[in-house]
């Protein structure tokens, strides 16, 4: 039962946040955003929901580290849809085309998500309120970090000629409605697909920290993957590659704001030093992406980019290692 539950509500997660996703882009392109700014803030803020509303519910549910396996474990896991769009399009090299350009994006996410490791291994005891000052610094960080990306963006033409909005693309206002309906019908659905893993990982005594980096991870994740390729289909390089790397900066924004709904203590103090594991994974797997994006390999094995290929087993190598630690 707990199965069946769990895949029900994770297609209804999946399928909401990509209606989150296309509303999210028609309020970009009514308001008149850039693409590399739509994709690292609010096209992966809308992907990244579903992220931060299971690690609120897991917290309310006492199961702090599915919140902590959800986020980090989604680092990972977006690192490897580099490899996916790599190996989608490999008559193309997109991931270099859009290099120079998300230079910036990848270095704060590799950036951000050291930042977690220093304070996991930290452990600070200082807070302000009940929030812990680690969580509080990584929030700023992220603030700042936008802030630069926001900077180097593309520039809106100087002129009294506003770019086109394509014919067909509906309203502001409905694209808020819709981006709000959503996003309600995500924090409805998510606390159940948390119960569900709660179970899951009872009855197979995986426990809460594999089956968040694996299992909550990968669903949370879907609506990256779904929109990455749509993007990539549709010509939007910018988007695409953006929405990844935003994601990894966004995720480790949403460890801090988890704190602030965590009343027990310091949420980075109380999840399993295992997920340092997990964390130091995306670390190197952002950093191989970003490496990726910038270096000129051009070297193949059967039909996948050297770079891919690495990320793809640094994925899986990362998650055994997590099995049998656990």
């Amino acid at each position: 039962m707990a199965w069946i539950k769990f895949v029900i509500t994770a297609a209804l997660i999946v399928l909401t946040a990509i209606q989150l996703a296309k509303y999210g882009d028609i309020i970009a392109v009514r308001t008149r955003l850039g693409g590399m700014f739509i994709g690292v803030l609010l096209l992966a803020g809308a992907t990244s929901l579903p992220e931060v509303l299971t690690s609120i519910s897991s917290l309310n549910q006492n199961a702090p580290n599915l919140a902590a396996g959800n986020l980090l474990g989604s680092n990972t896991f977006n690192m490897l849809l580099l490899a996916v769009i790599d190996i989608a399009n490999r008559n193309q090299r997109i991931l270099r085309k859009a290099a120079l350009k998300h230079a910036l994006t990848g270095s704060l996410a590799v950036f951000m998500i050291g930042l977690v490791v220093f304070f996991m291994l930290a452990d600070i005891d200082l807070k302000i309120g009940w929030v812990g000052i680690d969580s509080l610094l990584i929030i700023a960080a992220y603030v700042v970090a936008i802030r630069l990306v926001q900077g180097n963006a593309n520039p809106v033409p100087q002129s009294n000629t506003l770019p086109d909005i394509p014919e067909g693309t509906a309203s502001l206002r409905r694209g808020i409605i819709g981006f709000l309906l959503a996003a309600g019908a995500l924090v409805v659905v998510t606390p159940i697909m948390v119960q569900s893993a709660n179970e899951i990982a009872v009855l197979t005594g995986l426990g809460t920290t594999f089956i968040g980096t694996t299992l909550v991870a990968l669903v949370t994740s879907l609506p990256e993957l779904v929109t990455t390729l749509a993007a990539i289909k549709i010509g939007a390089d910018d988007m695409a590659i953006g929405n990844l790397f935003g994601s990894n900066m966004f995720n480790m924004f949403a460890i801090g704001l988890t704190d602030a709904f965590f009343t027990k203590g310091q949420f980075l103090a109380a999840i399993d030093p295992s997920f340092l594991l997990v964390g130091v994974a995306g670390l190197l797997m952002t950093g191989m992406g970003l490496i990726g994006n910038l270096a000129k390999l051009e070297k193949r094995i059967w039909f996948i980019e050297v770079d891919a290929l690495a990320l793809i087993i640094v994925y899986f190598a990362s998650l055994w290692l997590l099995y049998i630690r656990g």
